[in-house]
């Protein structure tokens, strides 16, 4: 039993790592596949809805495809959909194609809305086999990904490599890899009772307590998303950075968090869950205000890596604590994941369009409205079960 729960977490490090790498990828390349296109930031900003339409498709049928099926299917067809999405986008790039990217894009949303939903459930039953917090270190490879992916894409926007090319390569590389980790996922995980007269969920959903969680959830994954889609834009155009920094400048974003992820479960032990969902709220805050009003490249790239610190915990921890919070652990975690990955993949393109009147930097006021909101919120969460020390 030991033996196969860890080849299940070895196994799901692999299938977090593939989406961060892939979405690096295309944000590292967005100044690039933006030029190709000669798009606008408002015509981004609609590329980007092919992505939340995506996502939200994905994102509401997974908990009930689950429940029929289990997580591993889901899973499988999730991260096959995400590595497929990135030679059509690069093909759409190449092609100077804006509805291929789009379509792209829309893959992507898919696969990943879909299949991370079906991931987290799948790793908050490895975390309590294991009795002890591995979520944030399984979000901490999605983010080791996404820094892998963005040095590979800072190397090749330096070398004016084809987007194209790379993109197909992302694709062609991630499938075996993703392969031989789906057959490490056992079948069953999610499915609900038969035998059970209730749908799945359907107590979850008055629970105040998750509610409460599911606003942590959506300010975390906000900030995480916006830096996905928007970071290397945000320092090209609204700081003044060429492309290849502005890419550099995201993928110390990207390490920041990576540490974080991987680092956190000492601040966790120590502090407890409030303290560290109450702290990542502020940081991230403190980092994102500095980047929205301070007009300084050293000041505002500094700034990224508190971003990207506040960022780091908040989602997998308060999926941990969705887990714990009462009966039902898989419906608690595919309610505020949902919440989650509707932030992470919804609601970057709108702000997108905020950007294309107000600008970019003045568009990121919406999340940091939202982290404040997580910071008020988490105290009184304090006193619940599920938000004590691991």
């Amino acid at each position: 039993m030991e033996r196969t729960t860890t080849h299940r977490r070895l196994a799901l490090f692999a299938l977090f790592f593939l989406p961060g790498l892939a979405i690096s990828s295309w944000v590292a390349r967005t100044p690039d596949i933006r030029d190709q296109l000669g798009a606008s930031t408002a015509e981004m900003g609609l590329a980007l809805f092919g992505l939340s339409a995506g996502s939200m498709l994905g994102i509401l049928s997974s908990g009930r495809f689950v429940s029929r099926f289990g997580t591993r299917p889901v899973v499988a067809t999730g991260i096959l959909t995400t590595v497929a999405s990135m030679p059509v986008v690069g093909l759409g790039a190449g092609l100077s194609q804006f509805w291929l990217v789009t379509a792209g894009l829309l893959l992507f949303g898919l696969g990943m809305g879909g299949g991370e939903v079906a991931m987290n459930i799948e790793g908050a039953d490895v975390e309590r086999l294991m009795g002890r917090a591995v979520l944030p270190t399984m979000h901490g490879f999605f983010s080791l990904g996404t820094v892998v992916g963005a040095g590979i894409g800072i190397g090749l926007t330096a070398a004016r490599f084809s987007v194209t090319w790379h993109l197909i390569a992302i694709g062609v590389v991630s499938v075996p890899a993703a392969l031989l980790a789906i057959q490490r996922i056992p079948a069953g995980v999610g499915m609900e009772n038969p035998q059970s007269d209730k749908s799945p969920g359907e107590a979850v959903w008055r629970d105040k307590v998750l509610w409460l969680i599911g606003i942590v959830v959506l300010a975390m994954a906000l900030a995480e998303g916006a830096a996905n889609d928007w970071l290397p834009l945000i320092m090209v155009d609204g700081h003044g950075l060429d492309a290849a920094l502005g890419s550099a400048v995201y993928t110390a974003f990207a390490a920041a968090m990576t540490i974080g992820r991987f680092g956190g479960g000492w601040f966790l032990t120590r502090f407890g869950r409030p303290a560290v969902l109450g702290a990542s709220a502020l940081i991230g805050g403190a980092g994102l205000l500095l980047v929205i009003v301070v007009d300084n490249q050293f000041v505002a790239g500094a700034a990224v890596l508190l971003w990207g610190v506040g960022a780091a915990l908040g989602f997998p921890v308060a999926l941990s604590a969705a887990a714990d919070s009462g009966a039902d652990p898989a419906a608690r975690v595919s309610l505020v994941a949902t919440a989650g990955y509707v932030a992470f993949l919804v609601g970057p393109p709108a702000l997108g369009f905020l950007g294309e009147h107000y600008g970019l930097r003045n568009a990121m006021i919406v999340v940091l409205v939202l982290l404040a909101a997580a910071a008020v919120v988490t105290p009184a969460l304090r006193k619940d079960a599920v938000l004590s020390p691991q």
